[in-house]
């Protein structure tokens, strides 16, 4: 049951990864325009390019169970500063303070989630087991 439990967990913090991916590249100028606002008015571009990287190639990783620890990892390195320069609750206006404070918290957990994958890896069910248990015959040469 626990394998069970760390694939479907595996695919849903995927899943939210992959989506991220999809709608900054989907809404590329707007993404633009709101780091502007969250005060990030330089090298957009490379920050942009490198988060995209940085979330499709570590939920590939999470998802596929090889090299997961790597790849929560790197999703850890994106999502941790975006959850702190996004909802920073405490800058908010009263009106505000109390939805970035639930989502500040709810990406906190997410966070939690990706350093469980980063401490107990990926379970049976995944490539890099898959890979283990394969037997490839040895070249001569």
């Amino acid at each position: 049951m626990k394998n069970i439990a760390d694939l479907i967990a595996r695919l849903f913090i995927a899943f939210l990864f992959f989506f991220e991916a999809y709608d900054t590249i989907k809404f590329y100028e707007d993404t633009q325009v709101a780091m502007q606002s969250y005060g990030l008015p330089k090298h957009q571009d490379f920050l942009l390019v490198t988060a995209l990287v940085l979330l499709i190639l570590g939920a590939t990783l999470v998802l596929l169970g090889y090299r997961s620890r790597f790849g929560a990892l790197l999703l850890l390195l994106y999502w941790i500063p975006v959850t702190f320069i996004v909802y920073s609750f405490w800058n908010d206006p009263e009106a505000l303070r109390r939805t970035s404070s639930l989502i500040f918290m709810r990406n906190l957990a997410i966070a939690g989630g990706l350093l469980v994958i980063f401490v107990n890896g990926s379970g049976d069910y995944s490539v890099k087991r898959l890979l283990n248990v394969m037997s490839f015959p040895r070249s001569k040469w």
